[in-house]
């Protein structure tokens, strides 16, 4: 007598192929949502399998969870239902480079350092540093919406983005924009898609603009004793002309986290500022001269870093999701999105609440775009701590999320917090385009 199971896996085999389609409990844990586990994980080969795969499973009333790596399941409440892992593994391909014209297009189950090694033949880059590069695949990178320090100078992913392939849960492949720039007549879908999780539907092709590689780079270490300093040099380099890439903000506790032991020169006492600056050379040299100037003008340190010393400093700020959780497993990670000018005073704030809650965090922030990471590095004893840092985030004119929780803490407060007057109308574009309910349902904002 066949199972339940076995029925599953054999309909998905059908489509795609035994080899395709795996139930073992190995491969189900690598795919865990929590405690959650898929009944089986099913890696297409082609956009069209994707919409195969969506449309029987919406036949079968089944509930299925785009992926690849996995490196953004731990964000996102906690999904009502999680029947089928649906990896891109097997997407790998360039289908459209035109190098002249800075434009590629590309399926997005290319993890973003194989992609950018391939583009970086020709001297080019995707201007995005998320953190976990060498793993995240791109299509992971724009349901997420993530980015990393030189966001500051190039946008995110949604400014990159020229056009997109969409798998719906109705089985059909939609295309949005196109592979050049200014080509989009109507509404821009792409922007609707990227940051959506998974919840609108699968993104297998995404064309983006490409930028030249700098011909150089130089990164400067900026040392205060106070956060007042810091704030006043992010302000004198925000109004300055000056060709910043990145502008990255650690207290003192999360500098030792990041440096300590990584060869990286003494560890600071107190707040410090991370700056690179790319350009031409003598441009560059200029710029580290300028924020030396701006740096005494405050009372801070300015010193320069270089060559290995200097990328491993930049790799352990872009990726702290990463080996954070290997040095504390428990750690509670909360993610600020405020206006730049109010970066500084949420960090102050929430360092009050805290001390006076007796708790112990850390702080990474992308201050020249108002991204503020705040690592809580021992289990909260109660919500209410997390909900009054929220309060001070909208407070603020922002908003705060749980990017990396504990289910006990999912269960007592949702990820994203209020959605506000918007809710309706985000319900209203999940029944249009997932009337099912079949894409990471509960997952999203108000458990869409």
């Amino acid at each position: 007598m066949t199972t339940a199971l076995e029925n599953l896996t054999s309909t998905f085999s059908a489509l795609l192929g035994a080899e395709r389609v795996k139930s073992d409990e190995a491969t189900r844990k690598s795919f865990a949502l929590g405690k959650m586990l898929p009944d089986c994980v099913v890696s297409p080969g082609s956009e069209e399998e994707v919409a195969a795969a969506l449309g029987r499973a919406t036949e079968l009333g089944l509930a299925v969870v785009p992926c690849r790596n996995g490196t953004k399941l731990p964000i996102g409440n906690t999904p009502k239902r999680y029947d089928v892992a649906l990896c891109l593994r097997e997407m790998n391909r360039i289908w459209h480079y035109e190098p002249a014209d800075l434009t590629v297009t590309v399926e997005t189950g290319m993890k973003l350092a194989d992609f950018q090694r391939f583009v970086g033949k020709a001297g080019l880059w995707l201007a995005l540093d998320p953190p976990f590069e060498a793993k995240a695949s791109i299509g992971g990178i724009l349901a997420a919406n993530s980015s990393g320090p030189s966001r500051f100078l190039y946008g995110q992913a949604r400014d990159l983005t020229l056009g997109m392939s969409v798998a719906t849960s109705e089985g059909k492949v939609i295309r949005t924009g196109g592979r050049v720039v200014k080509n989009v007549t109507g509404y821009d879908l792409s922007k609707l898609f990227i940051g959506s999780f998974g919840t609108l539907g699968v993104i297998t092709q995404a064309s983006f603009k490409l930028s030249p590689l700098p011909a150089l780079r130089a990164s400067f270490r900026i040392r205060g004793q106070e956060l007042l300093q810091i704030r006043e040099f992010r302000r004198q380099v925000v109004r300055s002309p000056l060709g910043v890439q990145a502008v990255e903000f650690v207290d003192e506790r999360a500098g030792r986290l990041a440096f300590e032991g990584q060869g990286l020169g003494g560890i600071g006492k107190g707040p410090e500022l991370w700056i690179q600056v790319a350009g031409v050379e003598r441009a560059v040299r200029r710029t580290g001269e300028e924020l030396e100037r701006l740096a005494s003008m405050v009372g801070a340190e300015c010193g320069s870093i270089e060559g290995d010393e200097a990328e491993a400093a930049w790799s352990r700020l872009r990726d702290f999701p990463a080996w954070l959780p290997e040095l504390y497993p428990q750690a509670t990670l909360l993610r600020a999105s405020l206006p730049p000018a109010a970066s500084e005073e949420f960090i102050a704030g929430s360092g009050s609440a805290l001390e006076a809650a007796g708790a112990k965090g850390a702080v990474f922030a992308h201050l020249g775009s108002g991204m503020v990471h705040l690592c809580l590095l021992e289990p909260p004893r109660e919500a209410a701590l997390i909900g009054q840092l929220r309060e001070a985030a909208v407070r603020l004119e922002g908003a705060l999320i749980l990017e990396r929780a504990s289910e006990e803490l999912k269960g007592e407060m949702d990820v994203w917090g209020e959605a506000g007057d918007a809710l309706g109308v985000m319900r209203q574009m999940k029944a249009a385009w997932d009337p099912t309910n079949t894409l990471s349902p509960g997952r999203f904002v108000g458990g869409i």
